[in-house]
This record gives C-alpha cells, sequence and structure tokens, in this order.
C-alpha cells in the first residue's frame, strides 16, 4: 500500500477543523507521541486525542489554516501552519505559528508528531 503522507496530513487537519475527535482519535496509532512546546510531550491515542478534548474546551472556535504541506519521505510530512482562536473565559485572542513533523505507520495512522512554534 502506497501512503501520501501530504493527504494523510490534510484529512488529520480537516479533523481537527472540524472538531471531529472520532477521526482525530482514528488518525493516531495506538502508541503514538505528540511532542509540543505547548502541551509538552504526551504519549498514547488516549492522552492525545484528551488534550485535543481540553484544548478545544479553552479554544472552541480555533481557526487553523496550512500555508503548506509537503512529504518529506513516503512516511512523513512537514505542514506550515497558522492558528487563530479565543480564550473562551478571557476573551483573549491568540495567535500561533508554526511547523509540524508528521510521521505515519504502514497503515496511515499517525505513530509521531513533533510540533515547533515560530518564534
Amino acid at each position: 500500500m502506497s501512503l501520501d503522507p501530504s493527504a494523510l496530513t490534510a484529512r488529520y487537519h480537516a479533523a481537527i477543523n472540524a472538531l471531529d475527535f472520532q477521526s482525530i482519535g482514528d488518525a493516531f496509532a495506538e502508541n503514538a507521541r505528540y511532542a509540543s512546546n505547548g502541551v509538552g510531550a504526551l504519549c498514547g491515542r488516549a492522552a492525545i486525542v484528551s488534550a485535543f478534548r481540553d484544548y478545544f474546551l479553552v479554544y472552541p472556535d480555533q481557526v487553523a489554516e496550512d500555508s503548506v504541506i509537503e512529504t518529506l519521505s513516503p512516511s512523513s510530512a512537514r505542514a506550515k501552519w497558522h492558528l487563530t482562536a479565543t480564550d473562551a473565559k478571557t476573551g483573549e485572542t491568540v495567535e500561533r505559528s508554526g511547523v509540524e513533523l508528521l510521521h505515519f505507520d504502514g497503515e496511515g495512522r499517525i505513530v509521531a508528531i513533533e510540533v515547533f512554534d515560530d518564534d
């Protein structure tokens, strides 16, 4: 089976933008790893999906866009993104941008993500 890491990344990001937690969970392998300056290191699909749910309770109106999604290897992709969100409690608007490296297994599930915010 030939994977298209860029298409898999786009589908994963579409699930996030739709707040489709079932599809977000389905995108990850059971023992996936997620690392970000914002959330730290997470291990396992359940922990990752739980962190997404918690995040979207605080920032329910997040809008994220990719300026670039590129395939790096047969099993990895890189996405350059920008997001805007409003804190539901404080009303403060947050803008972030950065790069995300995604690594997939042979079934097209995410096994690792590394998120790097722009400085």
